[in-house]
């Protein structure tokens, strides 16, 4: 293994063992010490990738929204290749992305973003405004396709595209919130299903 590589893995480890501790006690509530012991480095491995934990809080959260926007992606083209109709290409995604999430194999951990969100006081500007574009790109996501499905199907409510579009992040947070109170990823399933469902409601051919 190269240099290079070597020092891209330690960087993974670090980012993959500091998330798995943050959405089990909080940002607040992990140390550095606590991610050097977990992630098997000493400290001067652990600065040698992060200045402390405001630079690894904005690397955690690019790298978490990185990879969804990835998931999101691969999903959508699945979905596309399956029909040229809006509507049908994100009922499409619901449905792979709900089978995806009932294929895992432990309780879904959580999500940084909210995580975050919810202890916002202990970021800077620049960490907030990324979360902030995140969420904004997963509203763009939706907002563009049902804009599409509206040209084709009437839209049988006054709630706004933008508000359903950003429907499907409020579903996905609170179905992840209840599989962890109750354990199971059974909720966050429902949650995504009762969206589709909802699109199947509102946009009538």
């Amino acid at each position: 293994m190269s240099v290079t590589a070597r020092t891209e893995s330690t960087r993974e480890r670090i980012l993959s063992v500091a998330e798995s501790i943050i959405l089990n006690n909080g940002f607040s509530g992990t140390s550095i010490d606590d991610i050097i012991k977990n992630a098997a480095i000493t400290k001067g491995g652990f600065f040698y990738h992060f200045n402390g934990k405001k630079e690894l809080a904005k690397a955690l959260v690019e790298r978490y929204l990185e990879q969804d926007n990835r998931i999101f992606e691969e999903l959508f083209f699945a979905s596309d290749q399956d029909s040229d109709d809006p509507l049908k290409q994100i009922i499409g995604f619901l449905d792979r992305f709900a089978t995806m999430v009932e294929n895992l194999d432990e309780t879904h951990p959580g999500c940084l973003v909210a995580g975050f969100t919810y202890e916002s006081q202990q970021f800077d500007e620049e960490v907030q405004d990324l979360i902030k574009q995140g969420v904004l790109v997963w509203r763009k996501l939706f907002q563009l396709r049902l804009e599409r499905a509206s040209e084709q199907y009437s839209l049988q409510t006054d709630i706004s595209i933008t508000a359903i579009a950003d429907m499907f992040t409020s579903c996905v947070e609170g179905g992840i919130i209840l599989s962890r109170i109750f354990k199971s990823n059974d909720a966050l399933v429902q949650q995504v299903q009762l969206y589709r469902e909802f699109l199947r409601l509102a946009f009538v051919a």
